[in-house]
Order: structure tokens, then C-alpha cells, then sequence
């Protein structure tokens, strides 16, 4: 049996930065199925997600000479895989439903987060207590998941949950009083 050469972060950026093919494909394969994970959570469509993922790594192909080692490379790979993925929701006009908010729960009442901006709802995140919206971040923004989450902060997998449930509930709330707001101005 033939043991399959594992290559560090450090020298796969090295090959990337040469553009070389079988270091970026390396690369590609090393990361892929956290970001099709990523992708995932926000849409069911697995051609759709490869599609995103593919646009993702692109990106992280033309800019790798900007990573710098400061935090994980996965992590700076999803920033840019997440922007790819905020385009296609903006570019196909699903972008304000593009964040999950809430996972077991329905929202009855949609109106609100049609008045809302991407900034908006960017704004209403970095409101939130300092440890809710890091938790909010790795998991709703970066595709984290709980368990990762509470091993890289330091914290149970409870103690995440609830920080999730709680921003959530908080950015509900900052969402129906920004539409209330914007509604009364509008009379």
C-alpha cells in the first residue's frame, strides 16, 4: 500500500505561489469538503455549492500571495470562499435570506429582512456581546461547527449552542426593531 505524501499549509501556499498546478490541486482536495460543508448550510444544491466552492478557490488561487500566516489558512480559504458564496446570493437576489438566523425555528413574518441591507445585517452582528458574535461568526459565517467551535474558543459544545441561540434571538430583535424604525419614518 502506497502512503500518500501529506503536505503542510506552508508548503502548499510555497507551490501555490509558483502556480503550480499540482500544489494548488493539493490545496484544493486538502480543503474541499469543509468548504462544501460550508456552502452547504446555505444551499441544498450540491452542483450550486461546487459551483460557489469552485468560484471560492479561485479566488483563494489569485490571492494566496496575500496570506500572510497570521490564523489558520482554512480560516483565511473560507473568508474568501464565504465571499464567494454572499455573491452568488446577491447576484441570484436571495442575499437577505442568505444568513441563517434561526435553524429549528420558522419566521413567520419575512418583511422585516426585506427592508435590510447586507451592511445592515453586518451592523446588527458586531452589536452583539463579544463572545456571542464570535461563536455567531464561526458558525453562521465561517461553517464551523459546534464542536469545533468549543474546542478553537475554549468552551462546551452547550455553552456554544446557547451563545448561537442567543444571537440569533438578538439579531431577531434588532431585526424587527430596525423594520419598526424604518416603517415609522416611511409614514
Amino acid at each position: 500500500m502506497q502512503k500518500i505524501k501529506q503536505y503542510s499549509d506552508e508548503q502548499l501556499v510555497a507551490g501555490c505561489l509558483q502556480n503550480d498546478r499540482y500544489y494548488q490541486e493539493k490545496l484544493y482536495k486538502k480543503y474541499f469538503s469543509s468548504m462544501m460543508r460550508m456552502c452547504l448550510k446555505y444551499t441544498s444544491d450540491k452542483e450550486i455549492a461546487m459551483d460557489i466552492v469552485n468560484n471560492g478557490m479561485l479566488r483563494v488561487f489569485k490571492k494566496i500571495d496575500k496570506y500572510s500566516f497570521k490564523g489558520s489558512l482554512e480560516g483565511w480559504m473560507r473568508k474568501l470562499v464565504y465571499h464567494s458564496l454572499s455573491d452568488y446570493f446577491k447576484k441570484h437576489n436571495n442575499y437577505v435570506n442568505f444568513m441563517v438566523f434561526q435553524e429549528k425555528e420558522d419566521i413567520t413574518q419575512a418583511e422585516p429582512l426585506n427592508n435590510l441591507y447586507w451592511d445592515d445585517l453586518i451592523a446588527m452582528v458586531e452589536r452583539l456581546p463579544d463572545n456571542t458574535k464570535r461563536v455567531f461568526q464561526l458558525y453562521a459565517i465561517e461553517g464551523y461547527a459546534h464542536r469545533e467551535i468549543a474546542t478553537t474558543l475554549a468552551i462546551s459544545e452547550g455553552t456554544s449552542k446557547w451563545h448561537l441561540s442567543n444571537a440569533r434571538k438578538q439579531l431577531r430583535d434588532m431585526i424587527y426593531s430596525s423594520n419598526r424604525t424604518t416603517v415609522q419614518y416611511a409614514k
